[in-house]
């Protein structure tokens, strides 16, 4: 059983930055998805792990970049010039199936921690 455990969540004003963290052991892709209040829960940025390769949801492409440790088993978020609807909670995920930005491409999944955004 692989554990996932977010960090770095907080409130933060527009334009502000934060950057979140996830330990998580074993050689996994590494995904964030968020989700907002009343929604689904979307897909953000996901980092291979033997590759490196990234993929980005439009909406944070070029604001947000994801990053990794592998010898502090540990992925990144960074997140910079923070808008309100970026407001979610931010949920850390690992899988093996690729780098993916579908769900179904994770198996194991961290509680999560908030991001609030106040404009």
């Amino acid at each position: 059983q692989v554990q996932l455990v977010e960090s770095g969540g907080g409130l933060v004003q527009a334009g502000g930055s934060l950057r979140l963290s996830c330990a998580a052991s074993g050689r996994y892709n590494m995904g964030w998805f968020r989700q907002a209040p009343g929604k689904e829960r979307d897909f953000v940025a996901v980092i291979g792990w033997s590759s490196g390769a990234t993929m980005y949801a439009a909406s944070v492409k070029g604001r947000f970049t994801i990053s990794r440790d592998n010898a502090k088993n540990t992925v990144y978020l960074q997140m910079n010039s923070l808008k309100p609807e970026d407001t979610a909670v931010y949920y850390c995920a690992a899988g093996s199936v690729g780098v993916s930005p579908r769900e179904q491409g994770y198996t194991y999944w961290g509680r999560g921690t908030q991001v609030t955004v106040s404009s």
